[in-house]
């Protein structure tokens, strides 16, 4: 059992008072006295809720990853197959066929979302610096923390149920803490979920979970190169406080790892500011200079 601890960890690890106001000047935004809105797409981690104040917001929690609960198009399969590899659970209880497996994933999508409803059945509140999030075009959404009626994290209390992975971006916290350690945080979480069998853990088999892992790392390396070397955007102007970070990924030179430290840097005054962020030397900086802009709060492009 020791050993099988042992081996699990090393698997993982490399992989408040309620009032109805919004409080300004905090996170940046603090929205008090949320209540969640019922819409069919809706899934654990992202939802539609109705502020204190009557705006209605769709959420994209950070830093951690719900099974899909439908699959509308070919990046939802990719997505759902990640997923179902990260878990362990693609020949779980030896399920020879790929549709036997993503019913079973799936399964406990539709427990996460039920679970979210759950958690958040009381007033809420929810923390936004309103970064971009993507998703459906009719319903964009924006990354933020969700703190339960009891003072729980909504994205640490899916991760410890196991109905989440800790996968995404991620940001300093409400309380201060540092974005990386709220990351560790919810790795620890996940692999006590693991070793008590929450969730979807309990079919996960543990012996072909590094093989899966590997394959889908091995999979996303040849894609890479069979896209070939990115060329430049059709319309390279992407708003360094706003872009989503698969359009800062489409900027020449920019992959997943520099995308998300950009958007966990924000909110940038200036270009010149991405000097800060780590892998961004000067030269770095001039090559970035043909593809962002900073807009004020009517639209216009800022200057560097």
């Amino acid at each position: 059992m020791r050993t099988f601890f042992f081996t699990i960890s090393v698997i993982l690890a490399a992989t408040p008072t309620i009032l109805c106001a919004q409080v300004r000047g905090k996170f940046p935004e603090e929205f008090t006295c949320c209540n969640m809105v019922q819409a069919d797409w809706a899934d654990g981690d992202s939802f539609l809720i109705r502020t204190g104040t009557g705006e209605q917001l769709t959420i994209r929690l950070y830093g951690v990853d719900c099974i899909e609960t439908a699959l509308s198009d070919d990046n939802d399969a990719r997505r759902l197959r990640a997923q179902r590899r990260h878990f362990g659970i693609s020949e779980s209880g030896g399920l020879p066929q790929p549709e036997a497996s993503m019913t079973l994933a799936m399964k406990y999508g539709k427990l996460a979302t039920e679970e979210t409803a759950k958690a958040l059945a009381q007033p809420f509140t929810v923390y936004t610096s309103f970064a971009d999030a993507r998703g459906d075009a009719k319903f964009p959404r924006i990354y933020a923390f969700v703190t339960t009626a009891d003072g729980k994290d909504l994205g640490e209390l899916l991760v410890s149920k196991g109905l989440a992975r800790a996968f995404g971006i991620c940001r300093e916290t409400p309380d201060g803490q540092h974005e990386d350690a709220y990351r560790e945080k919810l790795r620890d979480l996940e692999l006590v979920a693991c070793r008590k069998a929450s969730g979807i853990w309990a079919e996960t088999d543990c012996d072909k979970l590094p093989s899966e892992r590997q394959l889908e790392r091995t999979e996303d390396a040849e894609l890479g190169v069979a896209r070939g070397p990115k060329k430049a955007p059709p319309n390279p102007k992407f708003d360094l406080n706003t872009a989503a970070r698969d359009e800062l990924m489409s900027i020449p030179g920019v992959g997943e790892v520099m995308a998300t430290r950009i958007i966990q840097g924000r909110d940038y005054a200036t270009i010149e500011e991405l000097d800060k962020v780590a892998g961004i030397g000067p030269k770095k900086l001039e090559e970035l200079k043909k593809y962002v802009r900073i807009a004020d709060k009517k639209g216009n492009p800022a200057k560097p």
